[in-house]
């Protein structure tokens, strides 16, 4: 079998590729770096003069081909890397008539808790939505501890630490009342807070045992993350921006987080994740893959989440279904309750619907940041 082709399909605000080869079988991947869609496709434009006339199969030989044959680095490259190779691993699975899990090893589960982001910004619609989640079967949600991002400029309250620091423990607070103690509060804190923010909060919150604080700061420095995660009892999760292992590893060895977020569209594919997982694996730590994109993406987490041992619970953008999203696909995820079904069809387990371009026109995401009170430029 040999590849014939790469095709670009840009679809909503996500960027899929269809990998074909001769024998009629094709692979779908997804890009991640959501911002930056058009300089992905420039890299897979570039990354197709290699692949065409290639042994699909060989995916772990061309995988360190086209990491190693860049100078540069960076989301951009490692983002078009991924899409391929997921592709790939979808032709591999397909070939063989069976699904990726089995590839990496085989299923460790049926089927993945899941969980769906908590897009309000005060503590009772917080509370609300979390209640709403829990009624249609969720025991989990990610709770938005950040200020209101949908606004240009931040509040002036958010210059003051101990109103930010309050502010945002009363959401937490609201929303354990309002859910019981049988579901999960996942704090994922976007970056929002400096070191002592963050700690103040944690401390804070202890009481109401989330899940875990998911980059309560930047995530820039593993000696600060790590700092964040010496001074609270609640576990530290972070690594969806990392676009290397040894990320992770720098995160592990310097304790820092005890669950890990890697992005399989963007940090190289599935061939690094499970790579990932083996060493969170390790040290005693979880993976929560990051997952922000569109249902390419999401079938090739499942697939991750099946083989892997130390699987925690799985991002489910909650636009999916806000967004009428299963109709990308031919047939859509399999849900029960809270949780995803794993997909046993060949490859990573769904399809793309034709003409997807013109059912969903694409609107590549925007890039801002948020400007504070005093005019500085202002992390949400």
């Amino acid at each position: 079998m040999k590849i014939t082709g790469l095709e670009i399909i840009p679809a909503s605000k996500y960027l899929f590729i269809k990998i074909t080869t001769d024998e009629g079988i094709h692979g779908t991947g997804e890009a991640g770096a959501w911002g930056f869609l058009d300089g992905v496709e420039g890299v897979l434009r570039r990354f197709t003069d290699y692949l065409i006339g290639q042994d699909p199969f060989r995916i772990e030989h061309h995988w360190n081909y086209l990491y190693r044959s860049m100078y540069f680095r960076g989301s951009v490259i490692m983002s078009a890397l991924s899409a391929i190779d997921i592709a790939l691993w979808d032709i591999k699975g397909k070939a063989l008539g069976v699904p990726v899990y089995e590839l990496l090893g085989g299923k460790c589960r049926d089927k993945v808790r899941s969980y769906e982001a908590v897009f309000c910004y005060t503590a009772e619609e917080m509370a609300d939505f979390c209640v709403s989640l829990k009624e249609k079967g969720y025991d989990a949600a990610r709770l938005m501890i950040t200020g209101d991002i949908s606004k240009s400029t931040a509040d002036r309250s958010c210059s003051i630490y101990n109103h930010k620091v309050e502010t945002y423990a009363r959401k937490v607070k609201a929303c354990r009342e309002a859910v019981g103690d049988d579901f999960d509060l996942i704090l994922e804190c976007h970056r929002s807070m400096d070191p002592c923010e963050a700690v103040a909060f944690a401390k804070s919150v202890e009481v109401y045992r989330p899940l875990f604080l998911e980059d309560p700061i930047p995530p820039d420095s593993p000696e600060a993350m790590a700092d964040v995660a010496a001074r609270t009892n609640i576990p530290v999760a972070t690594g969806e921006r990392f676009i290397n292992i040894q990320e992770f590893e720098t995160i592990l060895q310097k304790h820092a987080a005890k669950y890990l977020r890697p992005d399989v569209c963007a940090l190289g594919g599935l061939t690094p994740s499970k790579k990932v997982a083996a060493m969170a694996e390790a040290n005693y730590a979880k993976i929560v893959p990051h997952n922000p994109l569109g249902p390419v993406s999401t079938a090739a987490c499942l697939q991750l989440d099946a083989a892997i041992p130390n699987f925690g619970i799985q991002e489910f953008p909650s636009f999916y279904h806000q967004g009428n999203e299963a109709e990308m696909t031919t047939e859509p995820f399999r849900e029960d309750g809270g949780y995803i079904l794993i997909p046993d069809a060949p490859g990573i387990g769904i399809e793309l619907v034709d003409n997807i371009t013109e059912k969903f026109p694409p609107r590549q995401r925007s890039i801002s940041a948020q400007t504070a009170y005093d005019g500085s430029v202002y992390d949400v």
